[in-house]
Formats: structure tokens, C-alpha cells, sequence
């Protein structure tokens, strides 16, 4: 059969059907499980032999390496995990993305087929994709994407079995591994390493291209010891995904990704010396094992391929474990900081590439919007120093730094919203919903108490300039305020920092309680005062303004617990 446009488009689009069935089912397993992946990757610890398994748990469940080390650099990059933590998580990654093989080779090129079963699949979960509730909605896409994906593979099998293979046998017996010396079976692995390296970075999923060799053997084109050596290939392509994701990020999200690529390919160069006796031992226990030799059975190589991926993958980590430390230290020597700005860990740059997992993308917004109020807390300082400085040069600065401070926050409130606004667009659980909602909320409520700083800085310099000075007893009681209202904002940033159930509502009540009193209470003697002539008419105009702006902070700082505890309730009631 001559090889054909239409026959490459089949075989093109039937990989295309894989790829996004592998999407659709990540992608709906990530929704079903996001709070708890969430909560697995918070409970971090430098352990790693714990991130080993995190990182083993977390990408057998999304079935996705891809998506565990996107997810991963992403949180580097929020200041979520540390580096040595992330190393290890990647580690448990390799070995997890192994599952796939199995999944493969066992289910879709078996004598029983999952793909014979694909159309009552997806007659399962089509319905469930109209539920009310958003669990049975994911579950039912997950069936879906389940269905979709051995499709695509069945598509890939019937696509390659109708190709001429004369060309690619042709090739691969120009190679042949069987009966040459030791150096010469280096050299042609190395190749295919190099064949499997482009094959994955060029279909950008490793799984992708991981089924692909799979057929291929079971058909025939491939022998075995050459389809080992593309899957060692593979390991390294699927790097690349990782290294785009941060090319957006900080230093911390480059590093990451650069232990991703110096751990898989440390792996092969080991893997490739001692290649000849490794692949040997992997046949040996393949026979046994499965009752078929992948060195002369076809459709042996797909059960054998997938026990050499998972026994090198557990003898990598087994092997480099130990050197987290080390591998740290080369990545950092490798992506040096280059400034002591760059060690800051920040989201400036939120958007870019990191919207893979948009559930997970939620806990980077959050980190970024603890950090929001966190600048617009500490800012607070600047406004007592305002009303008791009397030197003209610290008046100067604090006016300055008020200013780049509220500067600062408007950019702030405009990339997380824009962030979360992207995020949105993405299918998202109905706790992630709330959680966006309660954000944006959030940061627009705190862009505001940066704008009564901006106030009151512009009202207490026209006060300057007008001479309109205050008494010292009007200064303690501006002081008296201010504490409380500094307490308040501290307070706002321990219930931001909170989980949902620790939120401290009633203590955020009673200091605005204590605020608005102290408000009256001023109003009222300020009033006594001015009728009495006790005051300057001019001074006590700015006294009355300044303490209504402090109440306002007070407002905005308990509205910020009010969104987080009126979300956390929904959550609960949902």
C-alpha cells in the first residue's frame, strides 16, 4: 500500500484524538480532585522522600507528568514549595508518568481492547455532563475523555497497521542492534535516544508520543532494544514543557524546571553505558513475567516496554534521591540570580503560560493576594508618621512612598484580576468559583485602602501648606485611632493567611466596633470643640476628614475578612 497525504492525516488526526482525549481526562480529574491536590501540595515538607511520592500520587492521578511539572514550576514560582521540595516532586513525576505505559499496553493493545468499550463510555458520561452538580458534571468527563483517549489509540493502530512499513524496516535494519559490539549498540541507542528526544518535544506530550512507539512495536517496525531507547528519549523531551512553562517565571520557576531536565538526563547517561546488560535483564523478566520474549515476539514489546520505563524510572530516583542537594546546586549554577531582586519570589508576571491547570492556578492567585495585603498593611505606617513628623524632608518621603505604594497596588489589582479573569475561563469547580469571586473582591477592596493612603497623604499636605497645624491632643486621638486601625489591617492579613475554618470574624467585628465608637466619640467632642472655639475652623476640618478616612480603612479591612468568610460558608454549604 503506497503511503499517502491521506494516510499521514489519518494518522496525524488519530494522534491528535489521543492527545486530546489524554487533555479531556486530565484536565477533569484535576477539577474532581483539585481541592485535594491543593491541599497535598500545601502539606508539603522538606521530606523528600514525601515529595518522591506527592509527585508519584499527584501524576497518577492526572495522568500527566507534563501537567504535575507544569503545576510544579508554577508553585516555585508563587513561593509555595522551595526548590529541593520541587526535586523531588519531579522525581515521583517520572515514575508515575509510567502508569500510561501500563494503561496502554495492558487496555488498548491486549487481545481485550478498552476501545471495543468506548461508545458505552461515553453513552455513560454524556448524561452526567448535564448534572446540576458539578462532581457527577467532571465525573462524566473524566468517562469521556477515558473513552476519547483509547479511541484515538485504536484510530493509531488501525492508521499505522495500513501503512507501508518497507521504508521504516528499511531504516531500522540499517541499524540493527543484535550481534554488534559494545560501543557500536552505544551509538545506535544514543540515536534513538535523539529520535524518541524530537518525536516528544514535536507531539509535546509524552504520553503521546509513548503510545505511539507502543504501536509501533506491536506492529512490528520497532524491535525491541530501539523502542527502549526512544521511551529513553521520551523521558528527556517531556522536559520541554516544563522549561517553556518558565520561561515566564522567576529564577526560583527556572531552576525548577532546569532540575527537570538535569535528573532525566543524568538518567540516560547512566542508563546508556550500562544499556546492553540492562535491556537483557528487562527481557529476562519480561518472559517470565508475561510468557512472551520482546526480543522475538512483537507483541511482547509493548508489556516489556512498559516494565523497562517503570524500572528505570524507580532505579533513577532510587539512585539520585540522595543527591537532591547536589542537583540543587547545579541548577543554581546553571541559572544564576542577577540581582537580589530576582530572589524575590513574585507573580508580576501572572498570565503567561501558567494557565495548564486552572484549578491549581487558584492557589497562586491566593499567594499573590496575601501578598497584596501584606504591602498594603505595611504602607499603613506612612500615615501616622504624616500627622506627627514635623521635619520637612521625612514629610517629603512619606508622601513619596505612599505614593509608590499606591501605584503599586493599582498594577496589582489590575494583573491578579486579569489572572483570575483568565483563569474563570477555564471549567472550574464550584469552590475554585467562589474562591475567584472572593479574590477579586479582595483586591479591590485593598486597591481602595491604598487610595484613602493617597487620600490622606494629598489632604495632609494642602494642610501644610495652609499652616492649619494640629494640637498634640489632637495628634494622640489621630494616634489613638490609628493603632486600632492598624490592628484592624493586621488582623485582615492573618485571616487572608487562614484556612477557611480559622478565619477570625468575631475578632475583626469587635475592632470595627471599637473603630466606629472611636469615630463617634471624636466626631462628637470635635464638634464641641469647634462650637465652643476651642479648635482652628481650618484645622478641624482636615481633623474631621482624617478621621473619617481611618474609619473607612476600618470598613475595607473587615470587608476583606467578609469576603473570605462568606465564600468559606458557600464552600461548606456546596
Amino acid at each position: 500500500m503506497e503511503f499517502s497525504f491521506f494516510d499521514f492525516f489519518t494518522l496525524i488526526g488519530a494522534l491528535g484524538l489521543f492527545i486530546y482525549g489524554m487533555k479531556v481526562m486530565s484536565d477533569s480529574i484535576q477539577k474532581v480532585a483539585g481541592s485535594k491536590l491543593r491541599q497535598i501540595l500545601e502539606a508539603m515538607t522538606s521530606n523528600r522522600l514525601f515529595g518522591v511520592f506527592t509527585g508519584i500520587l499527584i501524576t497518577t492521578m492526572v495522568q500527566s507528568s507534563s501537567a504535575t511539572t507544569v503545576m510544579v514550576v508554577s508553585f516555585v514560582n508563587a513561593g509555595l514549595i522551595t526548590l529541593v521540595e520541587s526535586i523531588g516532586v519531579i522525581m515521583g513525576a517520572n515514575i508515575g508518568t509510567t502508569v500510561t505505559g501500563w494503561l496502554i499496553s495492558q487496555l488498548g493493545l491486549g487481545k481485550f481492547s478498552i476501545a471495543a468499550l468506548s461508545l458505552p463510555i461515553i453513552a455513560v458520561g454524556f448524561p452526567m455532563m448535564f448534572s446540576s452538580r458539578d462532581k457527577l458534571k467532571n465525573w462524566g468527563e473524566v468517562l469521556i475523555g477515558f473513552a476519547i483517549l483509547f479511541l484515538g489509540l485504536s484510530f493509531m493502530k488501525d492508521a499505522v497497521a495500513s501503512l507501508n512499513n518497507e521504508e521504516m524496516l528499511g531504516f531500522v535494519q540499517n541499524f540493527e542492534y543484535l550481534g554488534q559490539g559494545y560501543f557500536k549498540q552505544i551509538l545506535i541507542v544514543s540515536l534513538f535516544v535523539l529520535i524518541g528526544t524530537i518525536l516528544t518535544i514535536v507531539v509535546q506530550s509524552s504520553s503521546a508520543a509513548m503510545a505511539l512507539t507502543l504501536i509501533m512495536c506491536n506492529e512490528g517496525w520497532i524491535p525491541f532494544p530501539l523502542a527502549a531507547a526512544i521511551v529513553l528519549g521520551e523521558n528527556i523531551g517531556t522536559t520541554i514543557t516544563a522549561n517553556l512553562a518558565a520561561l515566564i517565571g522567576n529564577v526560583h520557576a527556572k531552576r525548577a524546571a532546569r532540575a527537570h531536565f538535569v535528573f532525566n538526563v543524568f538518567g540516560v547517561l547512566w542508563m546508556l553505558f550500562l544499556f546492553p546488560f540492562f535491556i537483557d535483564a528487562i527481557g529476562s523478566l519480561s518472559l517470565s513475567l508475561f510468557g512472551q520474549d520482546p526480543f522475538t515476539v512483537a507483541q511482547g514489546i509493548p508489556k516489556a516496554l512498559a516494565l523497562f520505563h517503570t524500572v528505570f524510572n524507580i532505579v533513577n530516583v532510587l539512585l539520585l534521591v540522595g543527591f537532591v542537594g547536589f542537583i540543587a546546586k547545579v541548577v543554581i549554577r546553571m541559572q544564576p540570580s542577577k540581582s537580589d531582586e530576582d530572589e524575590v519570589f513574585s507573580l508580576e508576571y501572572i498570565g503567561g503560560g501558567m494557565m495548564e491547570t486552572s484549578e491549581l492556578s487558584i492557589l497562586e492567585a491566593r499567594k499573590e493576594v496575601i501578598r497584596f495585603a501584606k504591602i498594603v498593611q505595611r504602607a499603613f505606617k506612612y500615615v501616622p508618621r504624616l500627622v506627627n513628623e514635623m521635619e520637612e524632608k521625612k514629610l517629603r518621603h512619606y508622601n513619596e512612598q505612599i505614593e509608590k505604594h499606591e501605584d503599586v497596588t493599582d498594577r496589582m489589582e489590575m494583573e491578579i484580576t486579569n489572572y483570575l479573569s483568565s483563569a474563570s475561563k477555564g471549567e472550574l469547580s464550584q469552590e475554585a468559583t467562589y474562591n475567584v469571586r472572593s479574590m477579586i473582591n479582595i483586591a479591590n477592596y485593598l486597591e481602595r485602602i491604598a487610595d484613602i493612603y493617597l487620600e490622606i497623604s494629598r489632604s495632609l499636605a494642602s494642610r501644610k501648606k495652609r499652616k492649619a497645624y494640629f494640637t498634640q491632643e489632637l495628634r494622640d486621638r489621630v494616634n489613638e485611632m490609628a493603632d486600632l486601625v492598624n490592628t484592624s489591617l493586621m488582623l485582615m492579613v492573618e485571616n487572608m493567611e487562614a484556612n477557611e475554618k480559622d478565619v477570625n470574624y468575631e475578632r475583626c467585628e469587635e475592632l470595627e466596633d471599637q473603630i466606629n465608637k472611636m469615630y463617634i466619640k471624636l466626631r462628637k467632642e470635635y464638634i464641641k470643640k469647634i462650637e465652643s472655639g476651642k479648635f482652628q475652623a481650618s484645622s478641624g476640618v482636615y481633623y474631621s476628614d482624617l478621621v473619617s478616612e481611618l474609619e473607612r480603612i476600618g470598613d475595607h479591612a473587615k470587608s476583606v475578612t467578609e469576603a473570605r468568610r462568606r465564600d468559606s460558608i458557600l464552600i461548606r454549604e456546596e
